[in-house]
């Protein structure tokens, strides 16, 4: 019974392996902090250089020069996966330019009479068809890169999938996925 009780005061007070016990506690929760801090890293790395990359096809659009064998609008889609290195591609990148009568009208809908005051335009409320399209549009801009002095938008949306699953249900829509928006708005060169 004494052996048993020495034995158990020694084994009490010994701390060797101590370390790997604490490290076998603390590595889970620091490399998914590791991860997740590289998953934002990764995210902001894309974000600066779309913006980057939309920029720069803007100031090559607003000079209106037209390269042989291609249309404005897929020089433009050019420009900007050459200055996000590949990362923005394929289906989950959309890239639009849309030409506006003026700088405020950027992203306004037609003019409508809300008639049950909740804001938003609803079917059969009265509107001022300003395309003379026959339906409300929500937009005012026409598809396009636009001519001499036109206010241009340029739009890059794209759908950054997560590559870890740590943060899929805190951010995005719970499948992995989130969703960046990026825009420049221009005026065209006299051309």
């Amino acid at each position: 019974m004494r052996r048993a009780a020495r034995f158990s005061y020694q084994f009490l007070r010994c701390n060797r392996g101590a370390a790997m016990v604490e490290w076998a506690l603390v590595a889970p929760v620091a490399t998914t902090v590791g991860f997740v801090f590289l998953e934002l890293l990764m995210m902001l790395f894309i974000n600066v250089m779309a913006e980057g990359g939309l920029r720069e096809a803007a100031r090559y659009g607003i000079t209106g020069f037209v390269p042989d064998g291609k249309t404005r609008e897929e020089h433009i889609t050019q420009i900007v996966q050459e200055h996000t290195l590949g990362f923005l591609s394929g289906e989950d990148t959309k890239i639009t330019t849309k030409i506006y009568p003026a700088f405020d009208r950027v992203g306004d809908g037609e003019k409508f009479t809300d008639e049950n005051a909740n804001g938003k335009y609803d079917d059969g409320e009265p509107f001022i068809d300003e395309n003379g399209n026959g339906v409300y549009d929500a937009d005012v801009g026409e598809d396009g890169a636009g001519g001499p002095g036109d206010i241009v938008a340029y739009k890059i949306t794209y759908n950054y999938t997560l590559m870890t699953p740590f943060l899929a249900p805190l951010v995005g829509d719970g499948n992995g996925k989130i969703e960046f928006t990026a825009v420049v708005v221009v005026q065209n060169e006299p051309f």
